[in-house]
């Protein structure tokens, strides 16, 4: 699954992706230093995964993993083709969800291209943009329904009709993502692939002294409005303390956020945030090899979730033997869990939770 960061030139999207991914992305006080994608996997925080490898002692642990793209800096005009418009548009939409980084801080040292810190501005800037490019695909699409329906297609005709109602809206500078109609008609608008369908995460990049108390910054309170109006998240960081802690070894790390008074970073929350805006959980599979977290979709059945470990998997399922994390936490052991009769025997119906802890029995 891919996350595209996303915002205007110089707000602090390549500074929070090398606090990501520690990839070393470059980093400049000018618009576009980023003009290709910058790609780094990065492991999705678990301390269930921690205690498990505690308890095992394997040779190998392996995290889940969610990939981030550094974006372009977008401007007013992207959609015409100004700036890098053309390969920004293309980039992001390619991206299963958007990081969209504002800036919450000012600094007379850091060139803002609008000229000052006005983060309503800069979100408006960045959906409008989003919002005409979606526009012109859906009005070639709307055209194209629009003369097969001409022909006596009933459904091409109704597709017209459910873009028209999506392009009223688009017009009104309102996403996609927020339009309102039934299953059917969404499953329909969500075949064209727009921009501004996609879910949004709000990296509100405050200063280290706005990050301490971010709660009383006006400029975090004017994205946090904006969030909860769309039902979307916002997640306060501060980049560039991000990008210093990254550098840290696990225990200073956890020391300095002590110090900070901070459970955990504005990036682990920004990671955990990401997985679970793309429907994602994570089973786990434990022993003395490896311990380790397996991505899937919500939802998903034991056959397919083992299939993620291999299609053989999948294909010779006979049944899964489960434990939930927390039972195995609380008894200590897996013989401790399986006496008190909490390791389960689950078949091929049988919808994988968050945390379960797994073995796959099978035949091939």
């Amino acid at each position: 699954m891919k996350l595209g960061i996303v915002g205007l030139p110089n707000v602090g999207k390549s500074t929070l992706f090398n606090a990501i991914t520690n990839a070393g992305a470059e980093s400049a006080n000018y618009p576009f230093c980023t003009i290709d994608p910058n790609v780094g996997m990065v492991a999705v925080p678990d301390s269930r995964l921690d205690w498990l490898s505690e308890l095992y002692h394997p040779k190998k642990t392996t995290p889940a993993v969610i990939e981030f793209v550094d974006i372009a800096g977008l401007v007013k005009g992207a959609s015409k083709g100004e700036g890098l418009g053309n390969k920004f548009l293309s980039n992001i939409r390619a991206t299963d969800a958007i990081v969209h980084v504002v800036r919450c801080f000012d600094d007379p040292n850091v060139i803002h291209v609008e000229g000052s810190t006005d983060p309503l501005r800069d979100i408006e800037i960045i959906d409008i943009e989003l919002i005409m490019a979606d526009m012109e695909m859906v009005q070639r699409r709307m055209d194209k329904c629009a003369k097969l329906g001409k022909t006596g297609d009933k459904k091409a005709a109704h597709e017209a009709q459910v873009l028209q109602g999506l392009m009223d809206w688009l017009n009104e500078g309102k996403s996609a993502r927020s339009y309102q109609c039934d299953e059917d008609d969404a499953a329909l608008i969500a075949q064209s692939e727009l921009l501004s369908l996609k879910p949004v995460i709000y990296a509100a990049n405050l200063d280290e002294a706005g990050f301490s108390d971010y709660e009383n910054v006006g400029y975090y309170q004017q994205v946090a409005k904006v969030a909860a109006d769309e039902g979307a998240q916002v997640i306060p960081v501060c980049a560039q303390l991000e990008a210093e802690i990254a550098q840290l070894e696990p225990d200073e790390k956890a020391m300095f956020l002590e110090d900070l008074g901070i459970a955990e970073s504005g990036l682990d929350r920004l990671i955990k945030a990401s997985y679970a805006l793309l429907g994602l959980i994570s089973y786990l599979t434990s022993g003395e090899d490896e311990c380790r977290a397996w991505t899937i979709k919500k939802g998903t059945k034991a056959p397919q979730a083992a299939g993620k470990i291999h299609s053989d998997f999948e294909r010779g399922f006979i049944r899964a033997e489960v434990v939930s994390f927390e039972d195995l936490k609380a008894n200590g052991s897996m013989n401790a869990a399986k006496e008190k009769g909490l390791v389960r025997s689950e078949g091929k119906e049988y919808v994988v939770q968050d945390g379960d802890i797994i073995l796959f029995r099978f035949n091939v």
